[in-house]
């Protein structure tokens, strides 16, 4: 009973291959990417990704609450995430108020430990008085949004004093980018645990992971207290983004979240989810918001952006349908190459709609003779003109070039060789084959070992 689940999780582990839920946040990451950038290149400055981590980051730590929690099975799609932000965000607020919450550190653990201990009462009823998660879950939200209306009854009051310059988004470089980090980090550790092993072959097959011996009670509430963590941690950034108390505004990231969860390629039945694939869906929502954001639709704005969303999660979750296909014909794909590939298509993007052209008119008309159009595309560690003495050194390069192409030939050859045939039959074909490119390099490199002369210049 445990040789599929433990087929699929070694599959999805292996070197990072065979993942083809990544491909559909992938491509959609770089799609938006480029459209943001040229519809708005300042995007691309110090203050436009600044202003885009601060805003992001309470979403992406949304998102990895809701993972941990999701990936445990039995559909434990916790809608509270987005009040229980707002509570630990409003609480936050009144007892710093009452001067009871002052020191970095008591704040910190006071809202993982507030996080943790909501999320430990979901696992216990869960568990124990066996009510469906997404009965408790609706009925935390529910509760949870009229706790957080009576403790602060309207937006008011300020944000803790070291808190005070973090929600400025001027720079990159910020505490809430070390947040962000730190608990990336500290998710991707968790990965490499046998507590997670665990939790991932639950939420594929509890019943088969009970038979293996894996205690299901203990995983089921380490998952909780994990995603309550992650809780707080988000309502910290959630808190230093407004520099307030909102009871109403923390509820938003459910939706939110759980959309990001999905265009992350995470299943909501449980077993399957990545950081990557969620922090990727988290990042593409606030890009769409960005990109609808350079329109102007008037007072249907937010009606756009919420048509945008559904629209775009139906469509993943179509796409969803087509991966058994794209299986067929993408056996090993790469997410972190696809990833990759992407990435140097989009750049290129990028430094075009970054580059600015009237700057470079400016300059050739300051010149004062008729503008060299290869002296001003020349950069001061370029080289302009290639000399004969460069000339002279790269034929004698070529060779070792040659060699470098022959190594890489061979040792893609090799993996084909050995990963699509018996090693005992095609092992004399191997034998021929090096001895031919051995023989072939030999030749020429031996060719261009001596360099053509040129004679020296005055």
């Amino acid at each position: 009973m445990t040789a599929l689940p433990m087929a699929t999780l070694q599959s999805e582990q292996r070197g990072g291959r065979s993942n083809p839920y990544l491909l559909m946040p992938i491509t959609l990451f770089f799609a938006l990417l480029a459209f943001a950038v040229l519809r708005s290149p300042n995007l691309m400055t110090s203050a436009g990704l600044g202003a885009a981590i601060i805003v992001v980051t309470p979403l992406i730590l949304a998102t990895y609450a809701l993972m941990a929690s999701s990936i445990s099975g039995r559909g434990t799609v916790d809608l509270s995430i987005g009040p229980l932000i707002g509570f630990v965000n409003v609480t936050l607020i009144q007892l710093q108020a009452a001067g009871v919450l002052e020191n970095p550190i008591v704040v910190f653990l006071y809202a993982m430990a507030a996080g943790a201990l909501y999320q430990l009462i979901f696992a216990l009823i869960v568990i124990f008085v066996r009510v469906q998660p997404i009965i408790v879950s609706l009925s935390g939200y529910l509760a949870l949004t009229g706790i957080n209306l009576v403790i602060l009854p309207r937006p008011g009051g300020m944000a803790p004093a070291f808190m005070a310059e973090w929600g400025y988004g001027t720079s990159i470089f910020s505490p809430i980018l070390v947040i962000l980090l730190i608990a990336t980090a500290a998710w991707l550790l968790f990965t490499t645990t046998a507590f997670y092993t665990h939790l991932r072959l639950m939420g594929s097959d509890e019943r088969a992971a009970y038979t293996s011996g894996v205690p299901i009670t203990t995983v089921r509430i380490g998952a909780h207290l994990i995603s309550g963590c992650f809780a707080g941690l988000a309502a910290i950034c959630f808190t230093a983004l407004i520099s307030s108390g909102d009871p109403s505004q923390g509820t938003t990231y459910t939706l939110l979240a759980v959309t990001a969860l999905v265009l992350g390629g995470a299943s909501l039945a449980g077993g399957r989810g990545g950081v990557f694939g969620s922090a990727l869906g988290a990042i593409n929502l606030y890009l769409i918001t960005f990109c609808l954001s350079t329109f102007n639709f008037g007072a249907v704005q937010s009606f756009v952006t919420n048509l945008a969303y559904g629209t775009i999660l139906v469509l993943s979750l179509l796409l969803t349908l087509l991966i058994p296909v794209i299986q067929r014909y993408i056996r090993n794909f790469s997410p972190l190459l696809y990833f990759v590939a992407l990435a140097v298509v989009v750049l290129g993007i990028i430094l075009h709609a970054t580059f600015d052209y009237a700057a470079l008119g400016e300059v050739g008309a300051m010149l004062p003779g008729p503008l060299q159009m290869q002296v001003a595309l020349t950069s001061p560690l370029e080289i302009g003109a290639v000399s004969p003495e460069t000339a002279a050194l790269r034929a004698a390069a070529g060779p070792l070039v040659l060699g470098a192409v022959l190594l890489i030939v061979t040792a893609v050859f090799l993996r084909l060789a050995f990963g699509q045939s018996d090693r005992a039959k095609i092992a004399p074909a191997i034998v021929v084959v090096m001895a031919m490119l051995v023989l072939a390099g030999a030749w020429g490199i031996r060719q261009g070992v001596t360099p053509p002369h040129v004679e020296a210049a005055p």
